[in-house]
């Protein structure tokens, strides 16, 4: 029986990539609907929020519109830089663009938002990010808090939007205000199933920014996009995401990196294994190493890290698609919970609770724990549903 579902679910998936694959072809990103908004920037001074993967038709978009005539005065940069790769967590500093001259302002560091002196003669901000739906990647933080610079400053924001390539589904545990950080501001589940310029319309719409501020937004929708598309990406969004594969484990094996597990940062496939030089009894093996644009000194440099290759589990298992899996860090824990450093202080924010960690070490099931978010979820879909700009 068991089979027969895998197999039904296998062909259901097959012909929803098929008719989808119609869409792709139709499909156009906000930045590329130039006749949505050409008209908005004429004659002003516009700041840009953009990095590596900010392309159309394999162009930045810093480039493509200087070309159509927009003058670009100020670009500011996220996590991972603009148009090279910088690690994860990695300090990123100000910095002149070469290709245009423009200053690039970085907005991970020291500081994460705007400020009013680097915000002055800019008459409009432009947001073209490419997401990847995961409440603990740092781009949606960003967002908000350009959109309270935004707000502050009196200037108005455009958000170019982009699919999400998690976009087809919705869970994990949301957020609890007391886990607040830049991993997770706001009361969302992992996964959310919205796009970036939906997700700016409810920071916006539910009050969220800081003293209640509301940024004066607008959304370029993207063209023929529906949450159920499985998109798959032009360019990868940050260094350690360097594959479709990674980009749908990475709800699941992220919250790894608050455990002792290494997630392969320092080899050529992070975020599609897993391991630990402790967890003998596995027969795969990955030894991490400092790989340039990529990972600086990773976590068990040069000390081989024996645990579990997933590099073509969505592939081989598309009923793995559409769900955090808790079965692997469960595993783990089972193994190699004894050492009382499994968990470290950094998981219940990737998490937004304890709940998860605590109930882990107790032995709770997989499926128990994934019906305590049940009621959170709810409550959460129904916030959601009033800021949707395509159809589920």
């Amino acid at each position: 029986m068991k089979r027969k579902y895998e197999k039904l679910s296998i062909l259901i998936l097959g012909l929803l990539m098929i008719s989808t694959l119609y869409c792709f072809s139709q499909m156009r990103v906000g930045a590329e609907r130039t006749g949505k908004y050409l008209s908005l920037l004429a004659g002003k001074n516009i700041g840009i929020v953009a990095n590596l993967a900010s392309v159309v038709n394999g162009v930045n978009v810093v480039d493509t519109l200087i070309r159509s005539g927009i003058k670009i005065v100020k670009i500011f940069s996220p996590e991972h830089g603009f148009r090279g790769y910088s690690e994860a967590g990695a300090s990123v500093e100000n910095f002149t663009d070469p290709v245009t001259g423009l200053d690039v302002i970085s907005l991970y560091g020291n500081k994460k938002q705007p400020s009013a002196t680097n915000l002055k003669g800019i008459d409009m901000i432009i947001f073209d990010i490419q997401d990847v739906g995961v409440r603990f990647y740092t781009y949606i933080s960003t967002l908000t808090y350009v959109m309270e610079a935004s707000a502050e400053n009196r200037i108005p924001l455009i958000v170019f939007d982009r699919p999400n390539p998690n976009g087809f589904y919705i869970d994990g545990p949301v957020l609890e205000k007391e886990f607040a950080s830049f991993v997770g501001m706001h009361p969302v589940p992992i996964v959310y199933g919205m796009t970036i310029g939906e997700y700016a319309k409810m920071v916006n719409g539910e009050g969220w920014l800081k003293n209640g501020l509301k940024c004066k937004l607008t959304v370029i929708p993207i063209e023929n996009y529906t949450h159920q598309a499985h998109y798959q990406l032009p360019a990868w969004p940050s260094p350690n995401l360097v594959s479709m594969n990674a980009v749908y484990l990475y709800p699941s094996l992220c919250l790894f990196e608050g455990t002792m597990m290494s997630v392969g940062r320092g080899t050529r496939y992070p975020f599609e294994v897993f391991g630990h030089p402790e967890w003998l009894r596995c027969s795969f093996s990955f030894v991490p190493k400092t790989i340039m644009g990529m990972s600086i000194h990773p976590p068990f440099e040069g000390v081989e890290c024996r645990g579990v290759d997933l590099r073509l589990i969505t592939k081989n298992h598309p009923e793995y698609l559409g769900s955090i899996q808790l079965s692997w860090l469960i595993a783990a824990f089972t193994d190699l919970g004894d050492n009382p450093g499994f968990f470290t202080a950094y998981f219940d924010k990737l998490a937004g609770t304890a709940k998860l960690r605590e109930q882990i070490m107790n032995g709770i099931p997989e499926e128990e724990i994934k019906m305590s978010w049940q009621e959170e979820l709810q409550k959460f879909k129904l916030i959601r549903i009033k800021y949707l700009l395509y159809r589920d």
